[in-house]
């Protein structure tokens, strides 16, 4: 699973430096260019339309980003408003967007986010007119594995933000099916924006459920319901309560086995700040994707052994055996208490640290306590390579009771 963030907001094309140096410091090593900082699509005319002069800039800022040890997994083409009503564009869009696959494909970029066509197209017209469209742009491709990614969309109605384009997921995973039934293989993906899912009031968890294997990226971005902002998750909480519900996500991002590109979208967010403390946003920003990967990818982890142990022996190693005991179960488990050691919990024999020292080949060790860098850094002196975090928060289910022992 990649974490990826998003440039927007952070590098300036122009003097792209400090941002790219900002973002190494806080320890980010894949970014997902945006051709829209290159090219904007919207009120372009033909005057405007100079891709020499796209070209020119975008390589310009790939020659400094050669300077550092950066990957860019996924690219973004240019979008229009969601709410643009200009249908002439279209012929422009086309050609700018053949642009930035290739740009795309010469970055390195292994996929791109291409909005689809809406403004001015009859409803019984839609799928044709993105089906060419599409279609049009995976010829451009000169390598088979660059996949193009469908992104879902909203629209504006009387004031609100509505569902718009593949923003269910049955018809989404339709339309990836059937475009790459037409292309000859898996050319097509799709890219969830949990932002746009916010704003529409979707499920996310069955809107995964419903892509399964074809979500090739997420983006994560946090707003208040309403309006598209594009925040750092958990960063607009009120009374305790994110703005988005990451429990639906997570879950369901778990239960489709997503592996992708986990993309962080906080424009907003790091706007806001002065220039003086956005690498300090950006470092949390950093801390904030390794959670959403380690929470994603619970279940991936688990699958990577073929055997595992726990370390903790308390609430979260009880929630751990309640969600994944029967498939995964522990050979044993460890904790600091000496006053545990040769006890049994949830059906495991609680050992000393010391075993930890005695694995068999192969096996992970899963920290089910909340001091986990503390226990970490524990077992790392111990010799112990093999390290995963459980984290019980977005569970299926858990116990609500604590454990409660006598000091």
């Amino acid at each position: 699973m990649n974490t990826v963030v998003s440039m927007a907001g952070i590098v300036s094309i122009l003097r792209p430096r400090q941002g790219l140096d900002d973002l190494a410091c806080a320890g980010f090593t894949s970014l997902m260019p945006d051709f829209g900082l290159f090219a904007s699509a919207e009120g372009m005319t033909e005057a405007d339309y100079r891709p020499e002069t796209m070209r020119r800039c975008y390589q310009n800022f790939r020659a400094e980003i050669g300077k550092r040890a950066l990957a860019f997994p996924v690219a973004k083409a240019p979008f229009l408003s969601l709410t643009t009503e200009r249908t002439d564009l279209y012929t422009r869009i086309v050609r700018l967007n053949r642009d930035c696959v290739r740009a795309c494909e010469e970055m390195g970029c292994g996929s791109i986010i291409v909005q689809p066509l809406f403004a001015g197209i009859a409803r019984e017209r839609i799928w044709e007119e993105n089906r060419a469209y599409y279609l049009t742009l995976a010829q451009a491709c000169e390598k088979a594995e660059t996949k193009i990614l469908l992104p879902n969309q909203y629209r504006e109605q009387g004031g609100h933000l509505i569902r718009g384009l593949c923003s269910d997921g049955a018809s989404a995973a339709a339309w990836i099916d059937r475009l790459n039934e037409a292309a000859g293989g898996e050319r097509f993906g799709f890219c969830m924006d949990s932002g746009y899912c916010n704003v529409c009031g979707q499920d996310m968890q069955a809107f995964a459920a419903a892509l399964g294997g074809r979500l090739k990226a997420v983006i994560l971005t946090d707003n208040d319901g309403r309006r598209d902002m594009r925040r750092l998750p958990f960063a607009g909480a009120c009374e305790l309560y994110s703005g988005t519900d990451w429990l639906s996500l997570i879950r369901g991002l778990r239960g489709s086995g997503f592996d992708g590109s986990l993309i962080l979208d906080m424009r907003d967010t790091v706007q806001a700040f002065s220039p003086f403390l956005r690498p300090q946003v950006l470092a949390l920003g950093r801390a904030v994707a390794d959670y959403f990967a380690m929470q994603v990818g619970i279940g991936n982890a688990l699958k990577k052994y073929s055997s595992i142990v726990l370390f903790g022996a308390g609430n979260m190693c009880r929630n751990y055996m309640k969600c994944y005991g029967t498939q995964y179960p522990p050979l044993f488990t460890c904790d600091n208490n000496e006053k545990l050691w040769g006890t049994e919990f949830c059906g495991l024999e609680v050992r000393s640290p010391e075993a930890m020292k005695c694995l068999p080949e192969g096996c992970g060790v899963f920290i089910c306590n909340t001091y986990y860098r503390e226990i970490e850094a524990q077992l790392r002196a111990m010799g112990v390579e093999r390290i995963e975090y459980f984290n019980d928060e977005y569970m299926p289910s858990y116990y609500f009771d604590r454990v409660r022992r006598e000091e």
